[in-house]
């Protein structure tokens, strides 16, 4: 996992979400609906918001958490393209692996830029990580696929949610970092193709869509409580209106994007 309806912020997640789930995936704002203007940290730039320490370390974290989830996202691309069933097929998984890792170094980089040191920023995070892509190993192509899909979105989501509430070059970076590599639309085309030669597939990765859901939710969940610095910025220490019933609310949101989703590859929730 690197990787909810609008939020009432600036620069929302679910405007951006159909990066990864299709333009259908999950609701934005209306069209011409004008969003509010950024206050707070949300209208700084990292220099002026990187003042504060426990900021810094929130940003620290969740920059460590999403590099690490990148470089994880690349290593399972590419084991995904063993299972490739034409060699088409293990080139596109090849090409979204070589994007993914570009992700990851574009992100070590601002690590570095930023005076931490990378692999300690990315550490913390590697055990949750290494854990949720161990109980929930594919066993064959199209669960690799679902997985992705599943997986990758419900983790962009999330980082959206927070993304809307950092400093403008933090949050530039993250959405940038979070831009679908081509794997949405093609896991759509290919599930919905093998649910179509045999339907008695959908029944299968609707089960396994609903694992990958609870897994990456709890494993989100985990990641925030175990960071401090982290979980006070979502639950609104340093975050302008970010209370604990919106945080509710966000994993609400996120769990009806991963609805629109599940039927888009022509599944039931």
């Amino acid at each position: 996992m690197r990787s909810m309806e609008t939020p009432d912020t600036p620069e929302t997640p679910a405007a951006t979400t159909g990066d990864r789930a299709g333009d259908d995936a999950a609701p934005g704002k209306g069209d011409g609906e004008k969003a509010p203007e950024p206050t707070g940290i949300a209208a700084q730039d990292w220099d002026t918001a990187a003042a504060d320490p426990q900021y810094r370390a929130a940003v620290v974290d969740l920059l460590g958490a999403l590099a690490y989830g990148e470089l994880a996202a690349f290593e399972r691309l590419a084991e995904d393209a063993k299972l490739a069933p034409t060699l088409e097929d293990k080139a596109e998984l090849a090409k979204m692996a070589s994007a993914e890792f570009h992700h990851f170094e574009r992100l070590r980089g601002r690590l570095s830029a930023i005076g931490e040191e990378p692999t300690e920023a990315m550490e913390p995070f590697a055990a949750a990580l290494d854990g949720f892509h161990r109980q929930t190993a594919p066993s064959d192509w199209l669960e690799g696929l679902v997985k992705a899909y599943v997986g990758d979105s419900i983790a962009s989501d999330f980082y959206r949610e927070v993304a809307a509430r950092l400093d403008s070059d933090t949050r530039d970076l993250v959405v940038q970092v979070l831009d679908d590599t081509g794997h949405a639309s093609f896991a759509v085309e290919k599930v919905r193709a093998a649910i179509e030669a045999d339907p008695r597939v959908g029944g299968r990765l609707a089960l396994w869509a609903r694992r990958l859901m609870g897994e990456a939710l709890s494993q989100a969940q985990r990641v925030v409580a175990d960071r401090d610095a982290l979980s006070t910025m979502l639950v609104g220490g340093l975050a302008d209106g970010f209370d604990l019933a919106e945080v509710g609310r966000m994993f609400s949101r996120i769990t009806e994007a991963h609805t629109k989703r599940m039927a888009a590859l022509g599944l039931s929730a």
